[in-house]
């Protein structure tokens, strides 16, 4: 008994459905280090709102700040 080639559809339909699991795996790739690149970022504003705090505080000591009326 001779073996059948495939339906050329059936071909196709499965080379899109590999090339999709790597647009899947890469998207998950991207989705994970956008989460590390928001979180490094929440990281930097939170030493800079600290940053803030103590530049004022600074100023306030050395009096380069007007006194609220």
């Amino acid at each position: 008994m001779a073996v059948e080639p495939d339906n050329i559809l059936l071909q196709h339909m499965r080379r899109f459905d590999e090339k999709l699991d790597r647009v899947v795996d890469e998207m998950l790739d991207v989705k994970v280090r956008s989460t590390a690149v928001e979180e490094g970022l929440a990281g930097i504003n939170r030493r800079l709102d600290r940053l803030e705090m103590r530049v004022e505080r600074i100023e306030r000591r050395l009096d380069l700040v007007d006194h609220p009326r």
